[in-house]
């Protein structure tokens, strides 16, 4: 008798653990992708590429971590040479 208990205590441990497994891949499968962003400046160094590391959104934040580096910051090409947005002129309706 205690032997078939210890079985069924097996089973339904192992079930739950699969169960929670599911919910888990679940979760981690259905997570939203990153959002792609172009920040306004790049630290550069000898290490990175061109433009370099282009994830600030300040040149103070540049700046900080360019200290005690051989490294600079510079604006980020994409974004001061991206082409101005146009105006789409017909989601305004008549007042134009």
């Amino acid at each position: 008798m205690q032997h078939s208990l210890k079985g069924l205590i097996w089973r339904r441990s192992a079930t739950v653990l699969a169960a929670t497994s599911a919910v888990v891949a679940g979760f981690l499968a259905a997570g939203t992708p990153a959002e792609a962003r172009d920040y306004p400046y790049c630290l550069t160094s000898p290490g990175y590429g061109y433009p370099g590391d282009c994830s600030y959104a300040s040149y103070n934040q540049c700046r900080a971590a360019a200290s005690g580096r051989l490294a600079d910051c510079n604006v980020n090409p994409r974004v001061s040479f991206r082409e101005p947005r146009r105006r789409d002129y017909r989601t305004y309706g008549d007042r134009w």
